[in-house]
């Protein structure tokens, strides 16, 4: 059955996708309403109409008793069989009859047949013997309270609704500017993408992941823009997170020891802190590790701090030592300076300036209950089309600041022109900022791709 046929004397649904156990399904509710001697609905028969893709329909599951029981369809000769099934094999596998009759199947076909109904004039009052499980002897109780952590199929139901946003889905094409800009001219390409989560769980994401469209193949690419080398300069700045600590003779030899139980238990701890505690006295002397054992006491009586530098001008060793604390993301900026010379390339300046602030734009889902991240960036320095081996690499990127200056020249100018489209500013400045949605790390650079020699190319 086609997706935009419908049965005789039915009332058919709009497509909805169901996530079960971790793949869409999409489904189509038909149902053919039976009505009493006064002509008002007393029940009907539903039957789902599935496809493993948005294309062609078949009947999966029918019930003719509100839900309460359900007859299975079967694949045939002829129908779009998925791997793994064959002609014979029913269509719903054990997770799907689950869901169908009690989860979020059920749900989503329960909403389609109300929507259809409504849309057939079938008052609201006479809906109820339509929906699924609430007509028969043994209806279906109310929902469970959540419980307190959430399921897969849950998860993958809030990404699919979310995947539903409101908003632009297409965008223009391989924006250029200027219209004219050679092939061989060095520039920026700014390439926009679906942002897709790294998800959770050890070894759920490799590290260089994001780095390109091949190694991502789930990522949509929306649109291209390719602009001109920026103002005012092209830096970068690698940064690593290092911190200042320290750690005195005493919490060494005690940390030492906590360390040496974990690792062996408390006899090994003990034998820890016995060598710790003769290093000290052989090197500094008993009487001065008594001294300080005192010195410490008394600070702490009296709530003070440094008595010895006080009393005698003397320090503990604290050991001080730079410690690595961890990774930072770098961030960019780039500022474009646009003057269009014709109607052609005013238009295209305003749809560069408008897919850049849309792009980055928060996406609000059709429930409205949830938001979905704004697109983001693969960014490149181009030379005769090729990645540029004397500037620096971008990893996957979010545009989290769009700022245009309509008066750069300081003053307010715009094109004489009668047509409307042809009264543009004569200057635009475009500011981007960007932030790196992940580190880079050493294996990075041996990771890149396109790179001639090992250090031919300057890589990240």
């Amino acid at each position: 059955m086609a997706s935009a046929v419908c049965p005789p004397g039915a009332i058919c649904s709009d497509v909805i996708v169901t996530q079960i156990d971790g793949k869409p399904y999409y489904t189509v509710s038909s149902t053919k309403v039976t009505q009493g001697s006064d002509g008002k609905v007393n029940g009907g028969e539903t039957s789902i109409l599935y496809s493993q893709k948005p294309n062609v329909y078949i009947p999966a599951a029918t019930t003719k008793d509100g839900g309460k029981t359900w007859t299975y369809a079967k694949y045939k000769q002829g129908d779009d069989i998925p791997d793994g099934k064959k002609v014979g094999d029913e269509i719903f596998g054990n997770q799907a009859k689950k869901s169908l009759e009690g989860g979020a199947l059920k749900t989503n076909t329960n909403q389609q047949v109300k929507t259809a109904a409504t849309k057939a004039s079938i008052p609201p009052e006479q809906q109820k013997p339509l929906t699924l499980n609430q007509n028969t002897a043994n209806p279906t109780p109310d929902p469970p309270v959540a419980p307190a952590t959430a399921t897969a199929d849950q998860v993958q139901q809030l990404i699919a609704d979310a995947g539903k946003y409101k908003g632009r889905h297409e965008y223009p094409q391989s924006l250029k500017y200027p219209l004219n800009m050679s092939d061989n001219q060095d520039c920026m390409k700014f390439t926009i993408i679906e942002y897709v989560p790294s998800n959770l769980g050890i070894g759920a994401q490799d590290t260089t992941l994001r780095t390109s469209a091949s190694k991502n193949k789930d990522q949509k690419i929306l649109t291209t823009i390719t602009l001109p080398m920026p103002s005012g300069g092209i830096t970068d700045r690698n940064s690593v997170d290092w911190q200042n600590d320290s750690l005195d003779p005493m919490q060494e030899a005690f940390g030492a020891t906590a360390m040496a139980m974990i690792a062996g238990g408390g006899d090994a701890g003990a034998n820890t802190f016995k060598k710790q505690l003769e290093a000290a006295t052989a090197k500094e002397g008993k009487s001065a590790l008594t001294a300080l054992i005192a010195i410490r006491a008394s600070e702490k009586a009296v709530g003070a701090n440094n008595l010895l530098g006080r009393v005698a001008g003397l320090a503990i060793d604290p050991s001080l030592e730079l410690l690595f604390n961890g990774p930072q993301l770098r961030d960019f900026s780039f500022s474009f300076k646009m003057t269009p010379r014709s109607k052609l390339e005013a238009i295209r300046v305003r749809s560069i300036i408008r897919t850049f602030k849309q792009a980055m734009s928060v996406k609000r889902s059709q429930s409205v209950l949830l938001l979905k991240a704004p697109h983001t960036f693969r960014i490149s320095y181009l030379t005769s089309n090729k990645s540029h081996p004397y500037l620096n690499r971008f990893k996957e990127c979010a545009l989290t600041g769009c700022s245009v200056n309509y008066t750069p020249d300081n003053s307010y100018m715009s094109y004489d022109d009668s047509d409307p489209d042809g009264r543009s500013m004569t200057a635009y400045e475009l500011t981007l900022s960007f932030n790196e949605l992940e580190p880079i790390f050493d294996d990075d650079y041996e990771n890149m791709e396109g790179a001639v020699g090992s250090f031919d190319h300057i890589g990240y």
